[in-house]
């Protein structure tokens, strides 16, 4: 696998509980760092995907009809 590095300016408080925590788990900070970038890259792109989705589809011409947008303001009382 091909690494790069970033320089990333931490918290004195947050560099001490990855550092806490790197003790307590037996793990590196390296890899402390990477799992929760991971974790929150993931959790977060889900925007990113759905927003293209939606720009393809429009692109496309498909749009919700005036029924339907009638529907979701019912629902939720837009």
């Amino acid at each position: 696998m091909t690494t790069k590095t970033i320089n990333v300016r931490l918290p004195e408080a947050l560099y001490n509980q990855i550092e806490e925590l790197a003790k307590a788990t037996a793990r590196t900070k390296s890899f402390l760092t990477i799992d929760a970038l991971t974790n929150y890259v993931e959790r977060e792109s889900w925007q990113i995907r759905d927003i293209h989705e939606g720009v393809k589809e429009a692109d496309a011409g498909q749009f919700a009809t005036d029924d339907e947008v009638k529907a979701v303001f019912a629902k939720y009382g837009a």
